[in-house]
């Protein structure tokens, strides 16, 4: 009887070709990584200051349902107002701190109906359930570049360097009681007392 063609499929190489296209397509597939939103935490306060609460010694900040930024639950602003609003209030020295003593490095306007003291200034952030966290984060960046640019601006009129600067130094020596000295008087100054409520359930107007 004559010898047939075999009809099987040589298939003993298969699986290496399905490896080597798994590896191909692992090296050339992208995958989308999650982009963080970039956020500075306010500091911890390391010496507790018993603060006397006036309506007038308080700045409000609340974000509704829509992301609106509202200033004492009714005036609406944009979001590149609001650095300069916080820091005409925290500077605003229109009196003294609970020690009596006037603030002679605040620059603002002493407006009466506004904070009495940079150590009596506080900041209430209030937000809504479906504030979105973009608006959020950024509303608290502008808030603590406020005291940021407070900072800077005291530290180099004391001693002609910026807090970060003081700061940069600071880490080389730790050490260095001088420094850790003035970048307390720069904190202490104008202390970072921020206050953050509950996110509320119904919208805000």
């Amino acid at each position: 009887m004559s010898d047939r063609n075999s009809t099987e499929i040589n298939a003993g190489s298969m699986a290496d070709i399905a490896f080597l296209l798994l590896i191909f397509f692992l090296v050339t597939t992208t995958l989308d990584t999650e982009i963080g939103i970039p956020k500075r935490l306010p500091e911890k306060q390391t010496h507790p200051i018993n603060i006397l609460l006036k309506e007038k010694n308080v700045l409000e900040i609340s974000i509704n349902a829509n992301d609106k930024i509202l200033i004492e639950g009714h005036q609406i602003i944009k979001i590149d107002m609001l650095k300069l609003l916080v820091i005409d209030f925290i500077d605003n020295g229109s009196g003294t701190n609970m020690n009596g003593e006037k603030c002679n490095w605040c620059h603002g306007k002493k407006e009466i109906n506004s904070s009495e003291h940079p150590e009596k200034a506080i900041i209430k952030l209030q937000t809504n359930r479906n504030t979105s966290y973009a608006t959020y984060i950024t509303v608290q960046n502008e808030i603590l570049n406020a005291y940021y640019e407070l900072r800077n601006n005291l530290a180099n009129s004391l001693y002609g360097e910026s807090l970060d600067k003081l700061e940069i130094k600071f880490k080389s020596n730790k050490k260095n009681k001088a420094l850790a000295s003035k970048i307390e008087t720069i904190k202490t100054k104008y202390p970072q007392l921020i206050f953050e409520e509950a996110p509320l359930t119904h919208n805000m107007q």
